[in-house]
């Protein structure tokens, strides 16, 4: 024993599908934060979410493939199986149950860092998971200031991204419009994509 706690991060989202930005921030996270694992989590019952959520059994199966050739990252399917909405602060819970004594980093992109203090039981998430925040080419960096960081600011951390602009809501409209989405997803994932139908209607 070495009495070095685990240090695990946590990245979230709909992964409806997931795409090379969220590969390209799993492998950032990992390298500079020195995770021994990464749970890649996809949402279940979005309460934020306006549109309704491609089946789970889909975005499961199309993040496995994505972060396949990542041997650190664990797909977690504890929020789809989980009745009722998703609300980070019961993941965290989870996790500190099954990995007691981990070091928990929430790898969250800058517009979630700015609603961070709508998130239900908000404070308690900054004080179990040190706050990750991603910053992607469309935000500005400098001058960023979120209400959370300012009152927690030794629980934050920030990572920089490089510039990708791709975002799932773009590559639905291109599959809807038949346009190659390759450039944009793992050819695997395209792949199913194309296997599976999906976003081939509104």
């Amino acid at each position: 024993m070495t009495g070095v706690a685990r240090r695990i991060g946590i990245l979230g989202g709909a992964f409806d599908p997931p795409h090379r930005a969220h590969l390209a921030l799993a492998r950032i996270a990992i390298e500079q934060l020195q995770l021994d694992e990464l749970r890649v989590i996809p949402t279940g019952q979005a309460w934020h979410k306006p549109r309704p959520l491609t089946a789970p059994e889909h975005r499961l199966a199309m993040t496995r493939l994505a972060f396949a050739a990542l041997p650190q990252v664990v797909l977690d399917p504890r929020e789809v199986e989980r009745p009722g909405p998703s609300y980070t602060i019961d993941t965290l819970h989870e996790l500190q149950l099954t990995a007691p004594g981990c070091e928990l980093f929430l790898i969250i992109g800058a517009d979630q860092a700015q609603a961070l203090t709508s998130w239900r039981s908000w404070q308690e998430i900054v004080k179990i998971a040190t706050i990750c925040v991603a910053f992607r080419a469309c935000f500005m960096r400098a001058g960023a200031e979120f209400d959370a960081e300012k009152a927690f600011p030794q629980r934050f951390l920030h990572l920089p991204m490089p510039a990708m602009a791709i975002s799932a809501t773009d590559i639905r409209a291109a599959v809807l419009a038949h346009q190659d989405v390759t450039p944009l997803v793992d050819e695997p994932v395209a792949r199913y994509i194309a296997d599976h139908h999906l976003y081939q209607t509104v």
